[in-house]
């Protein structure tokens, strides 16, 4: 299984001008992932800012929390849905200014002394909602408290003391996991705001739904372009020599980020507004290629590439289990190919073992790319020929569907090492006994970890103790309960790590405070996860 290019292609465009641009390829480092190494001299600085100047700044930032407090509960008082008074009244305009000179003094305090700002920020007639992004951290609230602008939120957290009244007074959209109907009404609401001419705060929204390392911009759900109102893009930058801001599901956690970056001498933050960015029709009908044109528009001002995962390919980057994705894998692709053609894999999962028999049936007989479209029952695409290529290593335009069936296994319960193997030994094995030789080890590793080269005969003789030259899968059962990391022992005995996974994966919920409320939204990866510390 290999990745086979096959040539430019032009990407979404519009009336309004996206431009051509190659088809996206998957991105060089993994943007949910970050590294954080301190040198000698910066472990004794944070050794020292922990004993003198941290814990004055964490009580100064809590202090000052305290301090707006009964500001923003005054100023909260009264219906939430309430279409705010036009114009403000004078001491809601007082209250509104004591409440960002309260919140920057609080940043100040914090070490971001100077806060950096280019361009102008549009009126709320101009564009009702502000597409932030990269997100990135927690600290990206900088812009919110900077503007009071409103954003989407779970609805948990207004019920947070002191922190939930300060929420409130921004007149945030909530948005409830216990109603079904939850996102559905935030949409509505949103486009209800965005359509008041003014009346209401604007809006600012990070597209992205979690929080990455800021290397590219990753997809943008759909959910802020559904109103086709104008938009306007804002930029974040933090160009700090050592990156303690970054908090992403495999790396420094929330506490740990706080401490160590109370304890720099000094943060910078950037922040940019780009021009409106008024949607054609065609993006006015279609708020996914309207997300799309955004975000390369926001990615070439940031001078960052664009990708076509989401969050849901970090969720299979990051599944633990035996078999851990190696950071070159083609499955981050074929994840993306399967959900581009509308196949979601947590409701291809029951059927997994229906294709496997259809697959084991044929018995390595290869097929073609009408005979596959019409096994998966999708129409021949460009995302079907990409998929396709993926698995035709030859490129002589056949492939054997068991390597399909396999790979989908991966994508749909990707901890679930044992049971992808235990399907692989059925399709692949023989009819009297069940057992494989090496050859079909080699197709089954290969694919499950989406690489084109693995050498496994060290491990297939390991598990062969008797050099029968075959083995069952109880064979194999028994090896890796015996010797659990035989993948870093036997397939990559030259690599200490690998750079894609290291860690068992939080739940798939943003861990920013702009949650994902795109509709349609899958539960792709939730069970048998834990929370990351919110």
């Amino acid at each position: 299984m290999r990745l086979r290019g096959r040539g430019p292609r032009a990407a979404p465009s519009s009336s309004s001008g996206a431009g051509d641009a190659r088809r996206l390829a998957p991105p060089g480092r993994n943007p949910f992932v970050h590294e954080l190494r301190l040198s000698a001299l910066q472990k004794a600085q944070v050794a020292f800012m922990t004993l003198t100047l941290f814990p004055i700044r964490l009580l100064f930032a809590a202090f000052m929390m305290l301090l707006a407090w009964p500001f923003a509960l005054l100023a909260s008082l009264g219906p939430p849905d309430k279409e705010p008074e036009q114009p403000l009244a004078l001491w809601r305009k007082v209250v509104d200014f004591l409440l960002k000179a309260i919140m920057r003094t609080m940043w100040f305090a914090g070490g971001f002394h100077r806060v950096a700002v280019k361009g102008r920020q549009a009126l709320p007639t101009e564009a009702a909602i502000l597409t932030l992004a990269p997100h990135s951290s927690y600290f990206d609230a900088i812009p919110v408290t900077m503007t009071m602008s409103s954003i989407v939120m779970k609805a948990e957290s207004r019920d947070i003391p002191i922190w939930g009244t300060l929420i409130r007074y921004i007149r945030p959209v909530f948005v409830s996991r216990s109603d079904q109907d939850s996102r559905r009404k935030t949409v509505e609401e949103i486009k209800r705001r965005a359509q008041s001419n003014g009346k209401w705060p604007q809006i600012m929204i990070f597209p992205e739904g979690t929080c990455t390392n800021r290397t590219c911009l990753i997809t943008f759900k759909p959910g802020a372009f559904i109103p086709g109102v104008p938009v306007q893009p804002v930029v974040l930058r933090y160009p700090n020599k050592l990156d303690t801001i970054t908090w992403t599901w495999q790396g420094p956690g929330a506490l740990k980020i706080l401490w160590l970056t109370l304890c720099q001498f000094q943060n910078q933050v950037e922040i940019e507004f780009l021009p409106v960015y008024c949607p054609s029709e065609e993006e006015k009908r279609n708020p996914a290629l309207y997300a799309s044109n955004v975000r390369r528009v926001m990615a070439k001002a940031l001078g960052v590439s664009v990708t076509d995962y989401t969050f849901e390919d970090c969720q299979l980057a990051l599944a633990e289990g035996q078999l851990r994705l190696p950071a070159d894998t083609c499955l981050l692709e074929f994840a993306r190919l399967v959900r581009g053609l509308g196949l979601k894999p947590e409701n291809l999962e029951k059927d997994l073992d229906k294709y496997s028999e259809s697959a084991r049936m044929k018995r390595g007989e290869k097929i073609r790319l009408p005979e596959f479209a019409a096994y998966l029952e999708v129409p021949v695409s460009d995302a079907l020929e990409d998929m396709f290529s993926l698995f035709d290593e030859s490129g002589g335009g056949e492939i054997d569907l068991r390597e399909y069936v396999l790979a989908l296994s991966v994508v749909c319960r990707p901890s679930q090492t044992l049971a992808t193997i235990q399907l692989a030994f059925k399709m692949y094995g023989s009819p009297a006994d069940g057992s494989i030789d090496e050859a079909n080890l080699s197709c089954i590793l290969k694919t499950a970890l989406g690489v084109s080269e693995l050498t496994v005969t060290d491990l297939f003789q390991a598990i062969d103790q008797e050099d029968k030259g075959r083995i069952t899968f109880d064979d194999f059962c028994g090896f890796a309960e015996m010797y659990p990391d035989y993948a870093e022992d036997y397939l990559y005995p030259d690599q200490t790590h690998f750079d894609s996974c290291a860690q068992t994966p939080p739940a798939p919920t943003p861990n920013g405070f702009c949650i994902d409320f795109s509709p349609g939204n899958s539960d792709f990866g939730r069970k048998n996860s834990c929370k990351k510390a919110d």
